[in-house]
């Protein structure tokens, strides 16, 4: 520590981190940065999921295709972190159906419904939607200690479906339909509606 002195007060004074804004050496490792990224935006344009090794064997790929041996690039989980980091990138869990609809479908139905709806009024045009409700399902995440083992159990299958339904105008809501399992529940045999 004494030999670096003047170095280590040299960055202190400059307020740098010299681990986390290390510079790539070589513009090729800058183009490995640009490819990857980009090949990442368009996957995910795609609604692709692009779990951390799918992209860490990309970055290998490109470079390899830059002319790099094996040992000379290597896409470890500390080049993964940091390119995460550079380009504002987190891992989250993808959840809902929106990706399974083309916007092209969407765009034509959206047209095609107005000329559909064009004579009604908005009092009676309804829209109706279904939604599954776990009631006994676990988060799937979770804060763990460090030296903790993280493992996950059966996920619960009891679901209820659930139709919701109303006008265009909010005016009338209609009950809500709740289908289960079971044809006549024990915990709801006093009730009609829920």
């Amino acid at each position: 520590i004494i030999r670096r002195k003047e170095e280590y007060l040299s960055d202190y004074g400059s307020n740098c981190n010299k681990r986390i804004n290390r510079k790539h050496k070589d513009d090729d490792g800058q183009k490995i940065d640009e490819l990857v990224f980009e090949w990442f935006t368009i996957q995910r344009s795609k609604n692709i999921p692009i779990s951390g090794p799918i992209l860490q064997e990309k970055a290998r790929q490109f470079a390899e295709q830059l002319g790099y041996l094996p040992d000379e690039f290597k896409a470890s989980n500390g080049w993964l972190e940091k390119f995460c980091a550079r380009h504002a990138i987190s891992f989250r869990l993808i959840s809902g159906e929106s990706a399974s609809v083309h916007h092209s479908t969407v765009e034509e139905w959206t047209k095609r419904l107005l000329t559909i709806i064009e004579g009604f009024d908005k009092n009676d045009i309804f829209n109706a939607d279904e939604a599954g409700l776990f009631y006994r399902a676990l988060p799937d995440r979770s804060l763990v200690l460090k030296k903790e083992e993280c493992k996950g159990g059966k996920k619960s299958k009891e679901r209820l479906t659930i139709l919701l339904c109303s006008n265009w105008s909010g005016t009338e809501k209609l009950k809500p339909l709740v289908i289960g399992r079971s044809q006549r529940p024990r915990c709801l045999k006093k009730h009609q509606y829920i």
